[in-house]
């Protein structure tokens, strides 16, 4: 960056730009360059939230951290949830409905926070990118497949800055993961296995029934999005829709994104060929089981073949969720943690095994001993000081093609897919075995799907291919 020399003529906006957040560092700026000391509400980033309770206020809140950022629109269907939101930005304009707040604000709005359910992610993003905004969207980016490629040729076509809700994809323990991968600490890496304790909501219990009045702060066909219409029931409201296929990705989709993500970093990999799962279910009476085909299952074991980018050879990957978990290594101490409470991830090597914990942290030699005795890498790898969300709000300054994110929707729409590839897998098993239960032996075993990624095409067994883009109900298009 060039020095601003006393007395020289810079406007606000070009500061803006050329300084960014270096380093993540906030620049104190003389006077005479930024007036009375301050940036100039004109000059900052002007964010909208789309989604601002939950998840999506806490979002808000870390965009706000900088001081080039005017969080200028709120928009929520529950006033109830976005009530800490609208206390905290009294001057930000507030809607119900994205479309209406995307057409009235589009000339205040630069960027936007999407932070929905899974179920309207991709509608709110494209419709925010069209209008030339850059976006930031929760994980997991999308509810289906087709949708995430759809965002991924929007974010190249559109020219926005987009970035993925996975803050653990600027964190430094991938990218030391990496570098000790790279540097062939443990070989070649063969397989990798990743878990988490998710969910914590319910999963695999029957559909809500019974007849509620719709709470007046509650726009519920807007919630809804495109999902099919139902009646309202408080049972979904405000978190336990995660466990839900309408609106939520269950457990996968919640938490795969952060934890599978060195996994997808580091090893040049983009699309499975191949995915196959077994579910557990929970039993309503002993020996009379059936699962909800509508709900996820409580617990999942999920296995993704992904041929290297490079051609040579396949990586197996395995997924567990809802308890399961893989074999603990025998290199770790009785004593020592597998992974943390949330989750981890085990890259198995022909020379050794790397573990580390959820989102990518603290990645260490098994045995653990090994961190003292070995020679760590040099750092080859830039970091992110100032963190994902702030990385976002730089690039978004600096204007697309200048600034850099972690997972631009380039890298974590395959990425998505992906994981969305899981739970493929998952409802196919479910669609074919509608009366599973535990102690059937013709039902044990494990449903493989083969996948074309070019098509985006289940070749095996074409009734899967209902899940891969689901259809929208009357009012709602995702068109680029």
């Amino acid at each position: 960056m060039t020095p601003i020399k006393k007395g020289s003529s810079i406007s606000r906006r070009q500061f803006i730009r050329n300084a960014g957040i270096v380093g993540g560092v906030f620049m104190i700026v003389p006077r005479h360059v930024l007036g009375r000391g301050y940036i100039a509400p004109s000059d900052k980033l002007n964010i909208a939230g789309i989604g601002a309770g939950g998840k999506g206020a806490s979002d808000i809140a870390e965009f706000a951290r900088s001081p080039f950022v005017n969080i200028v629109s709120l928009c929520d269907v529950d006033d109830r949830q976005s009530k800490k939101s609208r206390e905290a930005f009294p001057k930000a304009t507030y809607y119900r409905d994205f479309r209406e707040m995307l057409a009235k604000e589009k000339n205040n709005i630069d960027a936007c926070s999407i932070s929905t359910p899974d179920n309207t992610h991709a509608v709110a993003t494209l419709a925010a990118m069209q209008l030339g905004k850059h976006v930031y969207t929760q994980k997991p980016l999308t509810h289906d497949i087709y949708e995430a490629r759809i965002l991924a040729e929007a974010a190249k076509k559109y020219k926005v800055v987009t970035q993925m809700g996975n803050q653990g994809g600027s964190g430094d323990g991938v990218r030391q993961a990496k570098e000790m991968i790279d540097a062939g600490m443990i070989g070649k890496v063969l397989e990798a296995h990743a878990w988490t304790n998710r969910p914590v909501w319910p999963q695999g219990i029957p559909t809500p029934t019974g007849s509620f009045e719709i709470p007046k702060e509650l726009d519920w066909d807007l919630w809804l999005g495109p999902a099919k219409k139902i009646d309202y029931n408080p049972a979904y409201l405000p978190f336990n829709w995660r466990g839900w296929w309408a609106f939520g990705t269950g457990a996968l989709g919640d938490m795969a994104c952060h934890i599978m993500d060195p996994i997808f970093r580091i090893l040049p990999i983009d699309y499975p060929d191949s995915a196959e799962c077994s579910v557990a279910t929970v039993w309503k009476e002993m020996w009379n089981d059936t699962q909800n085909p509508e709900a996820c299952p409580p617990a999942s074991i999920i296995h993704l073949n992904y041929p290297k980018k490079n051609g040579k050879g396949n990586i197996r990957v395995s997924w567990y969720d809802g308890g399961l978990l893989p074999e603990r290594p025998a290199e770790l101490q009785p004593g020592e943690k597998f992974g943390n409470w949330d989750g981890g991830v085990l890259f198995i090597g022909k020379k050794g095994k790397l573990l580390l914990d959820c989102y990518g942290a603290n990645p260490r030699l098994l045995p653990t001993t090994l961190m003292n005795e070995k020679t760590m890498p040099a750092q080859k790898i830039k970091r992110v000081p100032e963190g994902h969300y702030l990385q976002w709000v730089n690039a978004c300054i600096a204007g697309y093609g200048k600034g850099e994110t972690s997972s631009p929707f380039e890298y974590a729409g395959p990425f998505t897919e992906s994981i969305l590839m899981g739970n493929l897998a998952i409802r196919s098993f479910l669609l074919k075995n509608p009366k599973l239960t535990g102690w059937d032996d013709k039902y044990l075993g494990r449903q493989k799907l083969l996948w074309d990624a070019k098509n985006m095409k289940i070749t095996n067994f074409d009734e899967a291919n209902q899940f891969v883009k689901r259809e929208y109900r009357e009012g709602w298009k995702l068109e680029l």
